[in-house]
């Protein structure tokens, strides 16, 4: 895949003309910024790659990697808001998700790393599997709003298991809604947990 390259002296006239030239919005596109400076002269370098461009490299990659292990995928993108939702859909999934979800967190991880390495930086990319994280974020929501009314009743503390920063942020934006308990994480990753405890 070729990359967009533009260079100039100020970055805001680099990037008009890098839009101009693929005809696209700023909301369209990532843009990785390297500054090229020497004695004589400073520059601004811009690789400005569309979104589109981002998914159909991401497709590739994962299909590659699965045809290694004969799984075979489809594919469901869409792109909001610079952000990034690619839903795959196989008779593998379970494989694909793996044990409460590593399979699937872990390749989100090398994907974002692969697509910083090709294109300089990193959009938000969601990778999702039939509608596993939907499921999982509908279960996380439910066991947040009924240990909450338990320790609202109980006054006594509850630990939760070990979640990852986005599971911990659903459960501490459920229990704000409480007006008897309060949420707080502790532990180091990938240890961190959230207790649910009544407000004093």
């Amino acid at each position: 895949m070729k990359l967009n390259v533009f260079t100039g002296k100020k970055y805001d006239d680099v990037l008009k003309e890098a839009l101009e030239t693929l005809n696209m919005s700023k909301e369209e596109v990532i843009v990785s910024r390297k500054e090229k400076k020497s004695l004589f002269k400073s520059e601004v370098e811009l690789t400005v790659t569309p979104l589109t461009d981002v998914v159909e490299y991401a497709k590739n990659f994962i299909t590659e990697l699965f045809e290694k292990v004969a799984i075979d995928i489809k594919f469901e993108s869409s792109i909001r808001e610079n952000q990034i939702l690619l839903k795959m859909h196989s008779e593998d999934s379970p494989i694909i998700i793996g044990y409460s979800g590593k399979n699937l967190q872990a390749l989100q991880t090398v994907m974002r790393g692969v697509i910083k390495s090709k294109f300089g930086v990193t959009p938000y990319i969601s990778l999702d599997v039939g509608n596993y994280k939907d499921r999982q974020i509908k279960n996380i929501e439910r066991m947040a709003k009924r240990i909450s009314k338990e320790v609202s009743k109980t006054g006594i503390p509850v630990e939760l298991d070990n979640m990852n920063s986005y599971e911990r942020l659903i459960v501490h934006n459920i229990v704000a809604k409480f007006d008897k308990v309060i949420s707080e994480s502790e532990g180091e990753e990938p240890n961190r947990r959230v207790w649910i405890k009544p407000k004093e």
